[in-house]
């Protein structure tokens, strides 16, 4: 059978794939921090900051985490060419996305089916990585591509402005783990000037709908009183001498301009709606014989009004609700802005002040906390989690802790520690007042623990033979050999010999000792023949295949073929990345570099 062609993007050393070890994460209480007074009932304190190869950290979190993750933000190195300015241009794209992919690829597990993936790009590498993306997500998960207006300080260059224009756009490509299961985004409102969107409108032949004023609300009366489908009371009125005028007609007798007669009546101009809602629908049925307009008062079960009393007013004998301009726009310092539905041009982000928030200096690195804001709205909701494998300065975890998300943050550079946990302590403490931070009202509270990588499970001895990581005790290789056979570490301090399970009845025993007949026979007894043990130790003297419910393999033998071992660094860190010269009797397995070269 002829194999089915696809569209796919090939680079060189594409089906070189590396085998992740799955590593466990150890905590270090004493860079965890966690607020010392509870600020609210709705305190996150299950954050977590990694330290250590994100590509390592994401497989440590594999296990854990497939399938619950609302919602992955990265902001990746965006090339490698500086780093390789010496080398063909294939062969610096062929790194990039060979590293990429694999933390593609592993993102795309952990994200729950609902989830949505953001990456931030600029242009060097952004046309590769929605191909790539494509093929890991599949290209019908396919959002939106949003550019994003980056404003930089004065005399910022940019790169290769003798040659190029200046760059001050990057992009966000957005996926949908599976966009069946995906529902929609938040709405999300940004500020667009009302006169620029009126003249907007009309250029492209649209209605602009705001354009008649209520002059007058009359003499209003009360009249009767209906129930909501909730069973809470609506309070009808009828309105005598209720007067409503043409904008045109009020800038013709009182001699003004567009623009002076929306600001000086703002608050009285208004629509015509016929939205459908139950509430509408009540108030035709019992306002038939109370004239043309009409208002309610009543107390919301949900919207922005929930649990107030709101008055809405209707008029004709369909009862259209007017709507008010003043519901979906405000004076912003004299100046009339609307709130419209947010697309895929983001602006508003100056970057001048940016080396203010969160108090560390990031140059040329950290993200605008109102740009994550944005993010976050969108695609979360309190108490969602929300994932930065390239943390940089923290600005993911800090705002994510504001909005009260969960978030976990890896990080392999020092800055985790000068940048990150000072950062993340000040935001707990409620002493970060940049940023969102007012926009927010936040005030302090939650907290994070601080994870590590464990170092690899298997290491050689003088001899050069594999043997068990000596840093290893047994709590910590019982819970990597539950990693690695596909057990879920759960130590049961009632019996010994579970030390994880797969299922209800089917459980993991991790030993160092020898095993003898009478031990697995008393171990056979004591799991009995409604379960079943798998068991790894250093070695056993008996005939493994007489024990119905025993499972016996011997570590680390059992293990050698699973995964690379004492590989710690899958970094984008470039100088990681250069190639070194061949040795004459090099024996080690080929590189990435090797493979090229050949």
């Amino acid at each position: 059978m002829t194999k089915k062609q696809k569209l796919e993007l090939t680079w060189i050393g594409k089906d070189k794939r590396p085998k992740l070890e799955p590593r466990i994460l150890l905590e270090d209480p004493s860079k965890s921090h966690h607020a010392k007074h509870k600020v609210t009932d709705h305190d996150i304190f299950d954050n977590r900051l990694i330290f250590g190869d994100n590509l390592l950290a994401l497989k440590a979190l594999e296990q854990e985490c497939t399938g619950k993750i609302k919602c992955v933000y990265i902001d990746p190195p965006y090339n490698t060419g500086q780093a390789f300015e010496n080398y063909e241009d294939g062969l610096e794209h062929s790194i990039w996305l060979s590293l990429m992919r694999e933390r593609f690829s592993i993102l795309r597990k952990l994200l729950s089916e609902d989830g949505t993936f953001f990456c931030q790009l600029n242009d060097d590498e952004m046309a590769y990585c929605r191909i790539l993306l494509d093929e890991i997500f599949g290209r019908k998960n396919f959002i939106n591509q949003i550019s994003v207006k980056m404003k930089q300080t004065a005399g910022a260059s940019g790169g290769g402005e003798d040659k190029r224009l200046k760059k001050n756009i990057e992009y966000i490509l957005v996926f949908a783990k599976n966009i069946d299961a995906f529902q929609k985004f938040n709405d999300v409102q940004e500020e667009e000037d009302l006169f620029e969107l009126i003249e907007e409108m009309r250029e492209n032949g649209k209605s602009w709908k705001y354009t008649r004023i209520v002059t007058s609300f009359g003499q209003r009366k009360y009249e009767r009183e209906i129930l909501d489908g909730s069973g809470n009371p609506i309070k009808i009125y009828s309105h005598k001498g209720f007067e409503v005028k043409p904008l045109t007609e009020i800038m013709r007798n009182e001699n003004l301009s567009e623009q002076e007669a929306y600001s000086k009546y703002f608050d009285k101009i208004f629509r015509d709606t016929n939205a459908q809602s139950s509430i509408r629908t009540r108030v035709m049925e019992a306002a038939q014989d109370l004239g043309e307009f009409v208002s309610i008062d009543y107390v919301p079960n949900s919207g922005r009004s929930k649990g107030k009393t709101a008055t809405v007013y209707y008029k004709g004998n369909n009862r259209d609700q007017i709507a008010w301009l003043k519901d979906v726009a405000f004076n912003r310092n004299g100046r009339l802005v609307k709130l419209e539905k947010i697309g895929t041009y983001w602006e508003g982000f100056p970057l001048n002040n940016l080396t203010k928030e969160g108090g560390v200096r990031f140059p040329n690195g950290k993200k605008p906390e109102a740009l994550l804001k944005r993010v976050i709205e969108l695609a979360t909701n309190p108490g969602d989690t929300i994932l930065d494998s390239f943390a940089g300065s923290g600005t993911t975890g800090a705002v994510a802790h504001k909005m009260n998300r969960r978030w976990i943050m890896v990080e392999l550079g020092e800055h985790c520690h000068t940048h990150i946990i000072p950062r993340m302590t000040r935001v707990i403490g409620g002493e970060d007042t940049a940023g969102i931070t007012k926009e927010v009202e936040w005030k302090g509270g939650g907290g994070f623990r601080y994870h590590y990588l464990a170092p690899s499970l298997i290491a050689q001895d003088k001899y050069g033979q594999p043997i068990i990581n000596k840093e290893y005790n047994p709590a910590m290789l019982a819970e990597a050999m539950c990693k690695l056979m596909g057990f879920t570490y759960a130590p049961n301090p009632e019996h010994y010999w579970m030390h994880g399970n797969s299922s209800e009845t089917d459980f993991i025993y991790v030993t160092t000792n020898v095993l003898t007949h009478d031990q697995l026979n008393a171990l056979s007894e004591e799991v009995g023949a409604h379960r079943t043990l798998f068991i790894c130790c250093k070695a056993f003297k008996a005939n493994a295949d007489v024990f119905e419910n025993l499972t016996i393999r011997k570590i680390p033998q059992a293990v050698l073929t699973k995964c690379e071992w004492g590989k710690d660094d899958y970094s984008l860190n470039v100088a990681n990345l250069q190639p070194k010269p061949k040795e004459k009797n090099d024996s080690k397995s080929p590189s990435l570099f090797d493979e090229i070269e050949a």
